[in-house]
């Protein structure tokens, strides 16, 4: 065992001992010297850690810490398995910008032109990936071998993934298979929940970290089938059983209620909310109205109504924002509430479409109260669902 071997080992010991959440995590990824024309930091493919014997060379013992758990929160996080039909190199950059937050906050020491912004702690790579430039050239700073797409060679560096291995080192490893990708996001799934409560137990997960996995490990409901199910349960379809007038007989039928319900709809036009996912909103509140007797009362606000609110549309007609509606940079969710006070409007549900970020009314109304949230920011009282 070399110089650089002991390295690795010594940070992945002293994590375990003062990290135990990333050390069970790192513990789980075989470490393995890999071929420097292909790995020119670290690597992973959710299966082994990959390191570039001179680059392990020139780090810290702190620094070594922070690239093992690094490569670990990838697949804990299942980086590997989230992207979709987002662009590889910015979906890189967001997972590094997601993970390396959680390790400065957890006092780790990051290496040498590892992408860090404060603003994005907290934030998961979903989140992070809209706000990504397309132009710029920014890359992370390990691999992220998952794919057979390699983003280094497009940018004019690295190479192709090669099938034979060097001396120097192990080869760029084969992609992950569907059926592969799909087990690993569960073996990595159950592992991050088993460090977490051991982690716990010892009192050594906080802050960003703890939030961060107590957000991952709870069940991912869509927003849409939410948002379906509580306009489902505010209909007022049911069984009537009041009594009869004594012309109809003695005997008591149920007969099918069927009422029309009213959902008032706030949107946030302070300008943190972008007209694509306005328009995604509306759409889905649209579907969802379809299939029942329901009337919108749409209402636009940020520090004030928006001139022309409220807009009704009845059930026969389509849910569209107004194309005038225009936003400013603050935001107070009072007015919408007051409003609906002064109107004498009980409504069956209010929808708030937001990031949150604003004034609240200071006592709940007695009508419920649905948040859309984009973002992290939390509601005093009512329902929130995580729109992203």
């Amino acid at each position: 065992m070399d110089k650089v071997e002991r390295k690795l080992i010594a940070a992945r010991t002293r994590l375990v001992l003062d990290k135990p959440f990333l050390g069970a995590l790192v513990l789980r990824l075989p470490i393995k010297a890999a071929d420097s024309s292909w790995c020119e930091t670290t690597a992973t493919d959710a299966r082994a850690f990959y390191f570039n014997h001179d680059y392990i060379g020139n780090l810290s013992l702190s620094q070594t810490q922070f690239v093992l758990a690094h490569e670990a929160l990838h697949c804990a996080l299942s980086h590997f398995a989230r992207r979709q039909h987002r662009n590889k190199r910015r979906w890189d950059v967001a997972c590094d910008l997601a993970v390396n937050p959680l390790l400065v906050s957890d006092g780790l020491v990051p290496p040498p032109n590892a992408l860090y912004l404060e603003e994005y702690a907290g934030m998961t790579a979903e989140e992070i990936y809209p706000l990504v430039d397309d132009d710029n050239d920014q890359r992370s700073q390990d691999d992220h071998v998952y794919d057979n797409e390699s983003p280094k060679s497009e940018s004019g560096y690295g190479s192709e993934p090669t099938d034979e291995s060097s001396d120097s080192g192990a080869a760029r490893p084969p992609p992950l298979g569907a059926d592969e990708r799909a087990n690993l996001q569960v073996r990595w799934q159950q592992r991050m929940a088993g460090a977490s409560q051991q982690a716990m137990r010892a009192g050594k997960l906080a802050g960003l970290m703890a939030r961060m996995v107590e957000h991952l490990l709870q069940p991912q409901i869509p927003w849409r089938s939410l948002l379906a199910r509580y306009l489902t349960m505010c209909g007022r379809e049911e069984f009537n059983y009041t009594r009869p007038s004594r012309r109809q007989g003695e005997a008591i039928f149920p007969s099918l209620r069927n009422a029309r319900l009213d959902v008032v709809v706030a949107v946030d036009t302070s300008g943190s909310v972008s007209k694509d996912e306005m328009d995604q909103f509306f759409s889905e509140v649209e579907a969802i109205k379809a299939g029942m007797q329901c009337r919108i009362i749409l209402v636009a606000c940020d520090t004030e109504l928006a001139p022309g609110s409220p807009w009704i549309y009845e059930p026969w007609e389509a849910v569209m924002p107004p194309m005038e509606v225009k936003g400013g940079g603050g935001t107070s969710f009072r007015p919408v509430f007051e409003w609906v006070e002064q109107d004498q409007r009980n409504p069956d549900l209010l929808i708030y479409f937001t990031d949150a970020e604003g004034e609240f009314p200071a006592f709940e109304p007695e009508y419920p109260v649905l948040w859309l949230v984009k973002g992290k920011a939390k509601v005093p009282w009512g329902q929130r669902i995580q729109l992203n």
